[in-house]
């Protein structure tokens, strides 16, 4: 008999909960129309051009969290492959990488090698662009890339990704690293000092513009110039995740060039998951593309964005939101 009483009393207590759980469910979906959706952007490095671009992409997003329900907030992180593997983890929903890594990562090579394909990362749009740049010294009578041949030249450390992009340029117009020039393979930070030490007569530097190791090496006393870069369209054809890319002579007074000098590069891209909701990605996407010009207010990388340039080196699929927005503004 008391097991009996028992068991009606657990079954009572189980239909009390389950009750209980419905009227709550309830209550949670009509809560969830004003639930606020956060949506986390990982950058890079806080004294790099990634942090703040995550900063301004949320600044402009925030504007209408009232609106949208979406709160955009910044994570500063180790960078590219940091915050391809946070997304396709779901530690991050956004995150900034270099399109070569993007294209790496959707393709499974270099770090990706041994997980594979990540089928998941989408394309949101391109920010600003890395410039494969080449600074020479005025005086070694370098005015173009080919002029390398004979020359002490940066081509980067080993393992960096500009020294690979050194490569891949020297290699476009004929110049084999290991027997055409004097290569050195210290970090990009280090070449200034020895371009104005005259310890080599250029320097390769994949970097967003305005940089300040390129500032000191146009201040110094050995003048210096933006050698043009040639075979660009070689490059291109090659290598998907490349773009052309321009540096804005006016960021650099002391240079001395006359026009802003063309060359190619990498983009800084917003990646995603094919997990986060298209509603999230499309209201982010909408708002940087309807706001571009007072978007490139917030930072001078951003002066050479355009609404076409913007969807250029994008190796990974299009995120569904994204495609969206771009339909209805006619750019699809």
């Amino acid at each position: 008999m008391k097991k009996l009483s028992f068991v009606l009393a657990a079954i009572t207590v189980c239909a009390f909960i389950a009750t209980g759980c419905s009227q709550d469910s309830g209550d949670n979906a009509s809560a969830d129309k004003d639930k606020t959706t956060f949506a986390t952007i990982g950058t890079g490095g806080i004294t790099g051009v990634y942090y703040p671009t995550g900063g301004a992409i949320a600044k402009t997003v925030n504007r209408k969290k009232d609106e949208y329900k979406i709160r955009c907030t910044v994570e500063s992180t180790g960078g590219s492959v940091y915050n391809i593997n946070a997304v396709m983890a779901g530690d991050l929903e956004f995150g900034i990488a270099q399109s070569d890594r993007q294209y790496q990562a959707v393709n499974g090579m270099a770090e990706w090698e041994e997980l594979g394909p990540q089928k998941n990362l989408r394309a949101v749009f391109s920010i600003h662009p890395e410039s494969v740049t080449l600074v020479a010294a005025a005086d070694a009578g370098i005015k173009d890339i080919k002029d390398l041949k004979g020359k002490r030249v940066n081509i980067g450390n080993p393992g960096s990704g500009q020294r690979q992009n050194a490569i891949d340029a020297l290699t476009a117009v004929g110049i084999d690293v290991d027997n055409d020039i004097q290569a050195e393979g210290v970090k990009a930070a280090e070449a200034a000092g020895l371009l104005q030490d005259n310890r080599i007569d250029a320097f390769f530097y994949t970097v967003g513009h305005p940089n300040g190791s390129v500032k000191e090496a146009s201040s110094g006393k050995r003048e210096v110039r933006f050698a043009t870069v040639t075979a660009i369209e070689k490059l291109l054809e090659k290598y998907p995740y490349y773009a052309k890319s321009v540096i804005p002579k006016e960021f650099y007074p002391n240079v001395k060039n006359e026009d802003d000098a063309v060359t190619f590069g990498v983009k800084a891209t917003l990646v995603t998951s094919a997990k986060v909701p298209e509603d999230v990605v499309y209201a982010i996407t909408k708002e940087v593309f309807e706001n571009l010009e007072s978007f490139k207010e917030l930072h001078p990388a951003y002066k050479v964005l355009t609404k076409e340039n913007m969807l250029e080196g994008l190796s990974a699929p299009l995120h569904k939101g994204a495609v969206k927005y771009y339909k209805e503004a006619g750019m699809m």
